[in-house]
């Protein structure tokens, strides 16, 4: 009995077929960005003008080792007790002379001890170079807490009913309306310059 001869197979579509589904896949795919450490860096100074002198106890000291022990101001602390610590440095406000650096919105215990002004106060932070990324990332989000709690408590204040977390999240949307932006800007900058972000991170420490 003669053999059935075995169709052929047209496959003459197979590559419009193929470039269909990768146009397909590349339309459809979403890629995960990365956004990062939000961390906006110092103007320049020029070099004819001498750096400001800051009083010690304008400076919160913050190290981890390389055990991931944190030490705030030389004491042993517990990473859930940094924020507490770090907004009462922040909201001191210890000055009280005449020339317009006394706070007159600081809630703290204005400890001579301690930072005189929010804008005078600064944050600084050194890591070992074998502290593990966990524990950099910790610490770096409970600082920055320490910022938004204070300004939102400010921005409740000022703005009755406003949520200062909601209203930065909205305005940093690329789908926000113009209109809307303007109107938050003006807002959002007043309480970021109450208590202005100055979190300094030195170079990490050579075993």
């Amino acid at each position: 009995m003669p053999k059935r001869a075995i169709p052929e197979i047209n496959a003459g579509s197979m590559a419009d077929i193929a470039f269909l589904l990768l146009i397909f896949f590349l339309v459809t795919t979403t890629f995960e960005t990365n956004s990062g450490i939000n961390r906006k860096l110092p103007p320049p100074q020029p070099e004819d003008v001498d750096p400001p002198i800051i009083r010690q106890r304008n400076i919160f000291t913050v190290v981890v080792n390389k055990n991931d022990q944190l030490l705030v101001e030389d004491q042993l602390m517990e990473v859930t007790d940094l924020r507490k610590a770090a907004m009462d440095f922040l909201d001191n406000g210890a000055s009280t002379n005449d020339q317009g650096e006394n706070c007159n919105y600081c809630k703290g215990k204005k400890d001579p001890e301690s930072s005189d002004h929010p804008d005078k106060a600064i944050i600084s932070l050194q890591n070992d170079r074998e502290t593990s990324y966990k524990t950099y990332i910790e610490v770096q989000n409970e600082l920055v807490a320490a910022y938004n709690e204070l300004r939102a408590r400010e921005y409740a204040r000022l703005y009755p009913g406003r949520d200062y977390l909601a209203d930065e999240e909205e305005y940093t949307t690329a789908k926000t309306p113009e209109e809307v932006k303007d109107r938050l800007k003006p807002r959002l900058e007043r309480v970021k310059k109450m208590y202005p972000q100055k979190l300094s991170e030195a170079e990490p420490k050579k075993n």
